[in-house]
């Protein structure tokens, strides 16, 4: 017979308590119940797979696809859910070495736009005002005496002469201008790769980079907003929700029928889009 506690009574005690400040996941699985919402409804409501929205509430960020689509997944669940993103966005960069800042394209397209043409002088237009004056000379000499009269011989009646018929003028045919395009950048230089990717069957994150990998773009483009970007060689992009996108590559629109929720990852060129 033995005295003292049982075997039982000297195991370690187990906190099962709550952590304090709960994880990503743990937090929006937690408002997501206090809604009274399913993880398909919740996946119906803000267009994120059912399998990322289970791997998210498992803290598990891999399947989004990178830091842009994992901050923009948190966001957008986390409102589904009544809660308030920001505290969670923190928690997710505190956890992953922070958020690149992004450097703003628009200012780069601009100067080229606006950049003023050098032209030359017309000659044309100089060389038309020179013939119409040797014409008009020539002309009011033939019709004119030296002294302004007409001479008449004696006992000669004048004659008169039947008015000369004009010879009609040929019309120098005036060069049709092409009608402007639709897109907003159809006069995109050819030496550059020029992209338009406009929100325009609702709103998707979108990441723009440079051929060197320099970070051109990354955040939320709302449904109606452009953003427009230029490179010497090719721009990468990353879209969240391709099927909400319309893009104009060199001036040109890309039909490709992107399916609503897809991620694409796209390269463009000075030769895109090809000739089909």
């Amino acid at each position: 017979m033995s005295i003292g506690n049982s075997p039982e009574d000297e195991r370690p005690f187990e906190d099962v308590s709550e952590p304090a400040h709960p994880s990503i996941g743990r937090a929006i699985q937690q408002a997501r119940i206090a809604a009274g919402l399913t993880v398909d409804d919740v996946s119906t409501a803000t267009r994120v797979r059912i399998a990322i929205v289970h791997a998210i509430e498992a803290d598990d960020f891999a399947p989004c696809g990178g830091d842009v689509y994992a901050r923009g997944h948190i966001r957008t669940l986390a409102r589904a859910v009544r809660l308030d993103p920001a505290p969670l966005i923190e928690q997710y960069d505190a956890a992953h070495g922070g958020r690149p800042a992004p450097t703003p394209a628009a200012p780069m397209f601009e100067a080229e736009r606006i950049r003023p043409e050098r032209r030359g002088p017309n000659w044309t237009a100089a060389m038309v005002a020179a013939i119409v004056a040797v014409v008009g000379f020539v002309g009011f000499t033939a019709f004119k005496g030296d002294d302004g009269t007409t001479d008449v011989a004696d006992g000669t009646a004048p004659t008169s002469s039947a008015p000369a018929t004009p010879t009609p003028k040929t019309e120098k045919p005036v060069d049709e201008k092409p009608e402007p395009s639709d897109s907003a950048i159809a006069a995109a230089p050819q030496d550059k790769v020029t992209v338009q990717v406009t929100a325009t069957d609702g709103k998707s994150w979108i990441s723009a980079k440079d051929h060197n990998g320099r970070l051109l773009f990354d955040g939320l483009l709302k449904q109606g907003e452009s953003q427009t970007f230029q490179d010497s060689e090719k721009v990468n992009l990353v879209l969240g929700d391709a099927g909400a996108i319309q893009l104009y590559v060199n001036g040109k629109k890309i039909d490709d029928d992107f399916k609503p929720g897809a991620v694409e990852r796209l390269t463009y060129t000075k030769g895109d889009p090809q000739a089909g």
